[in-house]
């Protein structure tokens, strides 16, 4: 199964970590909107998505290189808790970039090494995507960028983490789904890395927003507690 991005100039994006980002001029949410289009709907067509059969909340994408295991646990109170595995399983180390930015660290919202808050997307009514993505840097540029973090997953190795989210753009949504971007991990491209609890977490080049591939689940249907299929 496939799972296609969609969206039109009426969508909104969240603000990172409770808007915590520096504030966007329109004409910089436009861009970031029309960078997001393409490439969500370019990472699908290089992408797998299999049903596992023993349990609805579960679910699997893979593509050249890379394995994710995704379990969505809804809770009562509107919230969801996200838990992933992530296997490389090529040849080449990679930038996975689930760490939030710099600019969270350094004003103290987030932990160096801890997972960022995702972006949320509205699609259809009732239909939120959740991103992990490196983002483009702002226009104007801001006085302390937001300069995406990355850790990197060298070939053959695993790594789980999990998060959860409850800031949505209204009421909690009818469906959700999660896109985590990756790429080839670049030395050229990273730069100050930090070892937190034996993971490397890099910065990165800011054009990591235009090569990346995002790895996206099927839709979740919150109320029924399940991945929806076709």
């Amino acid at each position: 199964m496939n799972a296609t991005i969609g969206g039109g100039p009426g969508d909104r994006l969240a603000p990172h970590a409770t808007a915590r980002s520096p504030a966007r001029t329109p004409a910089a949410w436009l861009a970031l909107l029309l960078f997001c289009a393409p490439l969500l709907h370019a990472a699908t067509d290089e992408t797998r998505t299999t049903m596992t059969s023993d349990d609805s909340a579960r679910t699997e994408v893979s593509a050249a290189g890379v394995e994710l295991q995704v379990t969505f646990e809804p809770r009562d109170d509107g919230a969801l808790h996200v838990r992933y595995r992530l296997h490389n399983t090529g040849d080449v180390p990679l930038a996975v970039f689930d760490r939030g930015d710099r600019h969270a660290v350094l004003t103290k919202r987030q932990v160096t090494g801890a997972i960022g808050v995702p972006f949320a997307r509205a699609n259809e009514p009732g239909q939120v995507t959740l991103l992990h993505v490196a983002q483009a840097l702002p226009q104007p540029a801001p006085t302390v960028p937001p300069t995406p973090l990355a850790r990197r997953l060298n070939p053959g190795a695993s790594d789980e983490a999990d998060f959860t989210f409850s800031q949505w753009l209204d009421d909690p949504p009818r469906q959700v789904r999660w896109c985590l971007g990756v790429a080839p991990f670049d030395e050229a491209r990273t730069f100050l890395p930090e070892t937190v609890d034996g993971r490397e977490v890099w910065q990165a080049d800011f054009a990591y927003a235009d090569d990346q591939q995002l790895l996206c689940t099927p839709w979740f249907d919150v109320a029924a507690k399940r991945f929806i299929e076709g």
